[in-house]
C-alpha cells in the first residue's frame, strides 16, 4: 500500500544516513517521479556509479504524472508562491500528486513545514 510520495529531500537525506527517514524506506511504501530522481542523480554525480545505482534501484516505484496532475501542480505552485513559499516545479508536481493520490508528501524543505498532507522530517 502506498503511504507516501518521497520528495528528494527525503530520499537525499535517507542516502546521507538520516535515522529519521529510516522507517520510511525499510518496507518503501512510496513513490516519486523521474523528476525527482532527477534531482537525487545530480546530487550524487561524485559518485557516478553510485548515482547510477540508485536511480535504478529507485525506478520501480516511480510513477508519471498525468497532464491533470501537472497542471494542478502548476495552479499549486502559484498559489503558495502568492503567499510567499518558492517551491519548485518538481516540488510542484510531487505534491500535487500527494494530493492526487490521498498519500502524504514526504520531505524536509522548510517550505512544506506547515502545508496540508505533509509528513514533515528533518
Amino acid at each position: 500500500m502506498t503511504e507516501y510520495f518521497y520528495d528528494s529531500y527525503s530520499i537525499i537525506e535517507y542516502l546521507k544516513g538520516n535515522k529519521n527517514f529510516e522507517k520510511y524506506f525499510k518496507d518503501p511504501s512510496g513513490v516519486t517521479t523521474k523528476f525527482n530522481l532527477m534531482e537525487v542523480y545530480y546530487s550524487l554525480l561524485e559518485n557516478v556509479d553510485f548515482a547510477e545505482e540508485i536511480y535504478t534501484s529507485f525506478s520501480s516505484v516511480v510513477i508519471e504524472p498525468t497532464d491533470t496532475e501537472i497542471k494542478k501542480a502548476m495552479r499549486k505552485r502559484k498559489e503558495l508562491k502568492g503567499k510567499g513559499l518558492n517551491i519548485s516545479y518538481v516540488d510542484a508536481v510531487g505534491y500535487a500528486i500527494s494530493l492526487e493520490h490521498g498519500i502524504k508528501f514526504l520531505t524536509g524543505d522548510n517550505e512544506f513545514k506547515n502545508l496540508p498532507n505533509v509528513e514533515f522530517v528533518k
